[in-house]
């Protein structure tokens, strides 16, 4: 086992056809990774196991109760160490391909989901050691932002792709997008391959990957090139 992931939800139902099934169902028979889905509710409080409650100072929403999460985390605690707690939340620091890459490497991980208004603010305080988002957008909850996690982390994991390297060359691994890819037919309905990638020469076909993988980040998400690159590339 490479990794141990612990998922905190009030829907953990969510997860069960994605867990067993493509990259993540592969990882987990493989057993590079162990992934383990907790129900917030099995913590709750009462007869009900009430995991939520109005805001302090009105407003519209519910806030997740600071005893279920706190009940929960303090008993994975006391069974390992963990290298994160995580909480997933829009206003977090963006999940990017360099985050992914540096918790590929730890062994124990924990993702808490947020849901309805907010979480108690102490769970934040107290518990969280790390806050990501996956972009300027607030959904339901955070149960489709942690399966996006974890599929980008665990396809890092060496021996879970297939190919070890196709993960080492996808986009973001060098401050690039990536390059086009073309396969067979050489020729589709008119539409033919750039014939240096027929050409067999290894030299000009890396120039020319790497060349188009420029063109395109240039075009698609200038924001991540030098503007001296850029201006370079309007004069050619």
């Amino acid at each position: 086992m490479q990794i141990r992931i612990d998922v905190i939800s009030v829907i953990p139902g969510f997860f069960e056809s994605t867990l067993n099934k493509g990259l993540l169902g592969i990882a987990r028979k493989k057993m590079y990774a162990e992934i383990h889905v907790h129900n917030l509710h099995d913590y709750g409080l009462g007869k009900y196991k009430q995991v939520d409650d109005t805001p302090f100072g009105g407003g519209a929403g519910m806030v997740i109760r600071p005893e279920p999460v706190f009940a929960c985390i303090e008993k994975l605690l006391a069974e390992r160490l963990y290298d994160a707690v995580i909480f997933m939340t829009p206003d977090g620091r963006m999940f990017d391909q360099s985050t992914a890459n540096r918790l590929s490497r730890l062994k124990n991980l924990i993702i808490l989901c947020g849901h309805y208004k907010a979480v108690d603010e102490r769970i934040r305080k107290k518990l969280v050691t790390m806050e990501l988002s996956v972009g300027d957008i607030v959904l339901s909850g955070g149960e489709i932002p942690a399966l996006l996690l974890m599929d980008a982390v665990v396809r890092l994991i060496p021996g879970v792709l297939g190919d070890s390297e196709s993960a080492l060359t996808d986009s973001f691994q060098t401050g690039m997008l990536d390059c086009e890819y073309y396969t067979r037919p050489a020729d589709f309905r008119g539409m033919r391959v750039p014939d240096v990638l027929l050409s067999g020469h290894h030299k000009k076909i890396e120039e020319w990957k790497n060349r188009n993988a420029l063109e395109r980040t240039a075009k698609r998400r200038p924001e991540l090139l030098d503007k001296g690159i850029i201006e370079e590339l309007k004069k050619k």
